[in-house]
């Protein structure tokens, strides 16, 4: 199989033109289609030749029914490698991306929900995201929240993270021992959420059996957070505009597809698999074990405050994948996210 390097300018040409035309039609692409519309500056006859070449090398395949050609998995790749750094978004897609984030930023988790919906909205495919794990987040408020026959626990995380949770008000309970859990919390300001927690086991050690109670309570809502469903998980959204593709993919493929965004964890291990610290990663089909099942492509980037990863985000489509716009589209919202997060810090 060729490296990248290996094509000449005309092959590199021919392979650029049949992936747009292949994405934008999705049907094999012949050598008349390409002279006439590629503005190449060859004959047909050329073109044929060339596609000939490059299905010989791995970068087109044939459809035993068709006489054009398709892309290979190997050559989206050459194509997305020799793509602009850095593509144009459309007008429409840069007003959308700023009016979302022109809006009031509370919770990580619910603005990471809405940048997923917006991706999916802009590319087409479902959109998703990794948000920050708790266990290393810092605390910039620890609550307890007296509500009558229950207690809520509130935490907020320094990067908007937000965990509530109501529990039931302790057998022995007093005003007095409400108010020192109340103190003590506020000492845990800094503290990371495992931090807090092993404080907290400390400092129920210390403390009569009323306020014990509620400090063992406020550890149990911190190890929830840390290690319950919004520890580690995927945001997805836009999933129907899968559905929207099926003519591009087999009907079990797709089944699959739909399987494992299900499974939180394997969608979990197949993003960090394939997720790089820094700016855009496309992993196209066959270049991860799953995608290749899926026959699909992953584009993702990373979402930061300062030079600190917090999370990812990113989109899953067909290998038929207008690359170009969906790895702009990602990059800017990742880009802004990655300012709004900084801004929450602040």
């Amino acid at each position: 199989m060729a490296d990248r390097g290996e094509l000449g300018q005309r092959k590199a040409a021919v392979l650029h033109a049949i992936v747009e035309e292949y994405v934008r039609t999705g049907e094999p692409v012949g050598s008349e289609t390409i002279a006439e519309r590629a503005g190449i500056g060859v004959s047909s006859a050329t073109i044929r030749n060339e596609m000939a070449a490059l299905e010989e090398l791995g970068f087109l395949s044939h459809p035993h029914t068709s006489a054009g050609r398709i892309p290979t998995d190997t050559g989206y790749r050459h194509y997305v490698d020799t793509l602009p750094a850095r593509g144009r978004l459309k007008e429409v897609q840069r007003r959308a991306i700023a009016a979302h984030f022109a809006e009031a930023i509370l919770d990580l988790e619910e603005v990471l929900k809405g940048s997923v919906l917006l991706l999916s909205r802009l590319t087409q495919y479902a959109g998703l995201a990794v948000p920050p794990g708790a266990s290393d987040e810092q605390l910039v408020r620890l609550e307890l929240i007296d509500m009558g026959p229950t207690v809520m626990i509130l935490a907020v995380g320094q990067h908007g993270r937000v965990d509530k949770q109501v529990m039931d008000r302790p057998e022995h309970w007093s005003a007095d021992a409400f108010h020192g859990a109340e103190r003590r919390l506020k000492t845990l300001q800094g503290q990371t959420y495992s931090g807090a927690q092993a404080k907290l086991l400390e400092l129920a050690a210390g403390v009569g059996s009323d306020e014990h109670d509620l400090l063992l309570m406020v550890a149990d809502a911190l190890r929830l957070a840390s290690r319950g469903d919004r520890a580690s998980h995927v945001v997805v959204g836009g999933v129907a505009n899968l559905a929207d593709e099926a003519q591009t993919w087999r009907r079990e493929t797709l089944r699959r597809l739909f399987e494992t965004l299900e499974r939180e964890q394997e969608m979990l291990q197949v993003l960090e698999d394939v997720t790089t610290g820094e700016d855009v990663n496309v992993t196209i089909g066959a270049e991860h074990p799953t995608t290749g099942e899926w026959e699909a492509s992953i584009v993702t980037a990373p979402f930061k405050t300062g030079e600190i990863n917090l999370g990812t985000i990113g989109i899953v489509g067909p290998t038929r994948m207008d690359y170009l716009s969906a790895m702009a589209s990602v990059r800017a919202v990742a880009e802004r996210l990655s300012e709004a997060v900084t801004e929450l810090d602040q």
